[in-house]
């Protein structure tokens, strides 16, 4: 919104001049008339000598970091810079903040904000911000409020232009899983105990154009014959991340990100738990309800930094979709056996029961998170297999629930 050009003290001296100017005439009296004058005098160049003024010629607007979490803080910094002819007066300024952040994006502006005398320089402004809701917002634009000496005058402008920014889901440190995945008794590999992909040497037999600097010799004596060394590869431990997106699950504010307080907490607990699966040593593929994929993590050779933050941009901007996928989540499984399996969904009906009866199997420790479990829904779900818990807003506590052994008797 754009503000009128004179201030409170400057519309009282134009009515009082334009008063005094009306009385003159009325009286003939030259006296009031030259008050009259001058206070317009004086209202026209106060506001002259604001728009005498060049404008700001760039904005450089930063944030380190430059990606937010929710619930974690950043830095903006605002660099103004150009040149002035004139000494450039004090005011305000505030930064557009969007509905992903809060803070303080407001200050007073110092009275050189620029130098005179056109000598070019920079002025660097700077606050924080939280991130408060998930999703690609754009900050700015800058607007900077002057007044002149007197505070007679005002000059609105809007500076510079808007910087994309992203608030990703909060990853939760979450504890490891067990060694032991409960009651299947089936042992859960570590990063240490079987490490991701590591290569065992193992002898086979010479074939002809195998290199002599291969040949195993202590398995050749032993063997009697030529043996040379081959190097297998061990497969990964597997574990499986499903987020069931239906839309008939969760609240129709879940549908844009950040909209629903459920459903940000699924979101939370589902990259929360695939990064912990991930440091666990795990190879893990993150699923939608339908099969379609979201994100992996723990491939070989991939920098760690670099996979939390395909992670995070990856559910930036999630939200639900329109099919109910939890009915078909036994075809969506169909041929896979896996180390832990993680779902996590909004409302459970204890009818769901069937389905999660027919998946359970397909992992070693299957851990069932709903937001909104309706009648005897967890216990179906427990007596299908399921580690089964409600997920409220404390994402670590529903966690730590679920993968020790007496959280299949927490809270509904």
């Amino acid at each position: 919104m754009r503000r009128h050009p004179l201030t409170v003290r400057g519309a009282g001296a134009l009515a009082l001049g334009a008063a005094l100017f009306v009385a003159a005439h009325a009286v003939g009296s030259t006296e009031a008339l030259a008050y009259a004058m001058l206070l317009f005098a004086l209202v026209a160049a106060c506001a002259l000598s604001l728009y005498l003024r060049r404008s700001p010629e760039r904005v450089i607007r930063t944030l380190r970091p430059e990606t937010v979490a929710v619930g974690e803080e950043s830095t903006v910094a605002l660099r103004i810079s150009g040149r002035s002819p004139l000494p450039t007066p004090g005011g305000t300024w505030a930064d557009e903040l969007p509905g992903g952040f809060a803070g303080d994006a407001t200050g007073a502006l110092p009275a050189s904000l620029l130098p005179s005398r056109g000598a070019s320089g920079a002025l660097e402004l700077t606050y924080a911000v939280t991130g408060v809701r998930r999703g690609a917002w754009t900050l700015g634009p800058l607007t900077v409020v002057e007044h002149d000496p007197f505070g007679i005058a005002r000059r609105t402008r809007r500076l510079g232009g808007m910087t994309p920014v992203t608030v990703t889901p909060r990853i939760v440190p979450l504890s490891p899983l067990p060694r032991l995945a409960g009651d299947s008794g089936v042992a859960l590999a570590s990063a240490e105990r079987r490490g991701q992909g590591s290569d065992n040497l193992i002898p086979r037999p010479y074939a002809p154009g195998d290199s002599m600097r291969r040949i195993h010799w202590r398995a050749s004596a032993r063997l009697g014959e030529f043996m040379v060394r081959e190097e297998e590869q061990e497969a990964s431990p597997q574990a499986v991340v499903v987020l069931d997106r239906g839309t008939s699950r969760w609240s129709p504010s879940a549908a844009s990100p950040g909209g629903d307080s459920a459903f940000e907490a699924a979101v939370s607990l589902c990259v929360s738990a695939a990064w912990r699966l991930a440091a666990d040593g795990y190879i893990v593929r993150v699923i939608d309800g339908d099969g379609a994929p979201l994100a992996s993590l723990g491939q070989r050779g991939a920098a760690q930094g670099d996979e939390r933050a395909e992670l995070l941009r990856a559910f930036t901007t999630v939200g639900t979709r329109s099919a109910d996928t939890l009915p078909r989540l036994d075809e969506v499984l169909a041929g896979v056996t896996t180390g832990p399996l993680v779902l996590i969904a909004g409302r459970l009906e204890p009818s769901d029961a069937a389905v999660l009866a027919r998946t359970a199997h397909r992992g070693a420790l299957p851990l069932l998170f709903a937001s909104a479990p309706q009648r005897d829904a967890l216990d179906e779900a427990r007596r299908a297999g399921w580690r089964s818990v409600a997920l409220e807003a404390d994402v670590e506590d529903a966690w730590q629930r679920a993968v020790n052994p007496g959280a299949r008797y927490g809270r509904r």
